[in-house]
């Protein structure tokens, strides 16, 4: 039985086979005695995006992973990071320093600043991501025109599914891969946060995963 541990482009946590390229935390959301999520979905505004090798190191996947014999962060999986975007998690400073670095210049870059620090990046995306919108209304359509102007990573959605934009053109999104699409209905909605959005603008590049192409 899976457990519910993927993470959807919405922020949403679901209990699917499918594992995703990446991991991520949002802090302790879990019980280790069950393995199941608590009511809260987030105890920290730093929502990170991690590699699932890091020097070698193991953990029980949602078990007892402190030192202190608790449970430590919960495990979160991503198909990729243009996923991991779009759900409002950001690169780790410590397994993914490079990446993260790269990221703060361009989300720095995004808000017309030479430097960002982390603790002000998760504000700024605390404020934009959906799953943090505690039922606040969802931004309106975006014209078709901007729809083409959305910069590579950027992600809608559209009738209820979600759709990344490549190089290559429209994939539509789902736990396993991605699949070629036409460009969504002029009514779709942005599901990456728009600082992120400028981010890619900038020219942050997020990995995708091999079925992108």
């Amino acid at each position: 039985m899976p457990l519910q541990n993927r993470v959807d482009p919405f922020g949403e946590i679901h209990a699917v086979p499918a594992r995703g390229m990446f991991t991520g935390n949002r802090g302790v959301i879990h019980d280790p005695a069950t393995k199941t999520l608590l009511k809260r979905r987030w105890t920290t505004r730093a929502w990170i995006l991690c590699e699932c090798d890091f020097r070698g190191r193991r953990r029980e996947v949602m078990g007892r992973n402190s030192p202190t014999g608790g449970a430590g962060w919960t495990e979160l999986f991503f198909l990729d990071e243009a996923t991991a975007l779009a759900a409002g998690h950001r690169p780790c400073f410590y397994c993914r320093r490079d990446r993260a670095t790269e990221f703060a210049r361009c989300f720095a870059a995004g808000q017309g600043r030479e430097t960002i620090t982390a603790p002000e990046m998760d504000a700024v995306l605390y404020k934009e991501r959906w799953a943090s919108r505690q039922g606040h209304d969802r931004d309106g359509g975006i014209p078709g025109s901007s729809l083409s102007a959305l910069p590579a990573g950027a992600m809608v959605a559209a009738n209820g599914q979600a759709y990344g934009k490549s190089d290559a053109g429209w994939l539509e999104w789902s736990f396993q891969r991605w699949l070629p699409a036409s460009e969504p209905a002029a009514d779709a909605v942005l599901l990456t946060p728009g600082s992120t959005v400028r981010a890619l603008t900038q020219g942050y590049a997020p990995v995708w995963h091999p079925s992108a192409g």
